[in-house]
């Protein structure tokens, strides 16, 4: 019998992490994501998705130098994002950007397990200047040096911004990056499994993950959920625009999800997250338009008695918002985050490797004979 979008069908055995639909936990490694985004780096969550383990001081800074380090862009890769015009979505240069990057790397074609560490770390660590840099030639500024002696996430917002940011914009982009590091088998994670499944090379299969992550069912889903926040525009017309769409059918960006069957276990940090943005820059409204459009989705979903709840992408928007990143590049920042869990599906996927071919059931048309073409109606 076949199963409509593979839905519970296990597809891989995997070490990395657990996702709880009908309990709302996410499960990294055997540690839950509330306790990795209170004591925790991004680095430090990279470090455990690879190597099973949370670091050690030694170990760790051991890990963000290769990763500072990794930072560089080979200069040719700069030159395809030149190529890329504006207004090109900032996932599609992306995507190609990350497939470019192989024709440079040393350990391209060498799927050692060695090797694949390698690239795991500087894929990381490339995928953030890269965004960056797209972020930048897309507003006709040029791209930003990384700097020695900051971390992923503070490097990304200099690099955007071209200056430092504030300790609270810094961990707030590390939460974020944690949060979204990781997600069990998901659409892109198992488009990655799948392109490494057939020993394809690391930056084959996770531009497959960029290509998946860029549909609005899956990483885009966050764009839409600003493009909603600033269509209604203010607190008091939050009530009635969110009324009036569902009136019509449409679909509210941000809630609801194909796992969880309760509260996403990371909206409710990401909540937390965009009140201290909020109250630090005076930039409450996203946060209280975010509010509010909960606030009634609870109501009416409780009216036609049905339970729907926010996701990790309903309070993203107003977190990527208030740091100043442009809502074109949201996916893009999600895709850097999930970058140290896509390399290390690919490690797991090839260490005990065998191809991913699920079988189809036809429902074509019976068995035809050809027909010459003189005769055919």
């Amino acid at each position: 019998m076949a199963t409509r979008g593979l839905a519970d069908v296990v597809a891989a055995e995997t070490r990395l992490s657990e996702v709880r639909g009908e309990e709302g936990r996410l499960i990294y490694g055997g540690y839950e994501i509330q306790d990795l985004a209170a004591r925790t780096t991004y680095e430090e969550v990279c470090h455990l998705l690879w190597y099973d383990e949370l670091p050690t001081a030694t170990e760790l800074a051991g890990l963000r130098a290769r990763l500072e380090h990794g930072l560089a862009v080979d200069a040719r890769a700069f030159g395809l994002l030149r190529l890329a015009p504006r207004e090109t979505h900032p996932m599609t240069v992306l995507r190609t950007a990350i497939s470019g990057l192989g024709c440079w790397d040393a350990d391209a074609e060498d799927g050692s397990l060695e090797a694949n560490g390698r690239k795991a770390i500087r894929l990381t660590a490339q995928i953030i200047t890269l965004t960056a840099a797209i972020a930048r030639l897309q507003s006709g500024r040029e791209p930003v040096a990384p700097r020695a002696g900051l971390g992923l996430a503070a490097n990304f917002l200099y690099m955007l911004n071209g200056r430092e940011a504030d300790d609270v914009s810094v961990r707030a982009m590390d939460v974020a990056f944690i949060l979204h590091a990781e997600h069990g088998m998901n659409a892109s994670t198992f488009a990655a499994r799948v392109a490494a499944g057939t020993l394809a090379d690391m930056h084959g299969a996770v531009t497959a993950a960029v290509a998946t992550l860029k549909g609005p069912l899956h990483g885009g889903a966050n764009e839409g959920v600003m493009r909603m926040l600033l269509s209604i525009g203010s607190v008091d017309a939050a009530a009635a625009w969110v009324r009036a769409a569902l009136e019509r059918g449409e679909r509210i960006m941000g809630f609801g999800h194909r796992v969880y069957r309760t509260l996403d276990p990371r909206a409710p940090i990401l909540r937390d997250l965009a009140g201290q943005m909020s109250a630090r820059d005076g930039a409450a409204r996203w946060l209280q338009i975010s509010d509010r459009v909960q606030q009634v989705m609870r109501e009416e979903m409780e009216r036609r008695g049905k339970r729907v709840y926010p996701n990790v992408d309903f309070f993203s928007a107003p977190v990527y918002s208030t740091l100043g990143i442009p809502t074109a590049l949201f996916t893009n920042v999600f895709a850097c985050a999930r970058m140290a869990g896509w390399t290390a599906h690919v490690i797991e996927q090839q260490r005990e490797n065998r191809l991913i071919r699920p079988a189809s059931a036809y429902t074509g048309r019976g068995l035809r004979t050809v027909m010459p073409i003189a005769e055919r109606g």
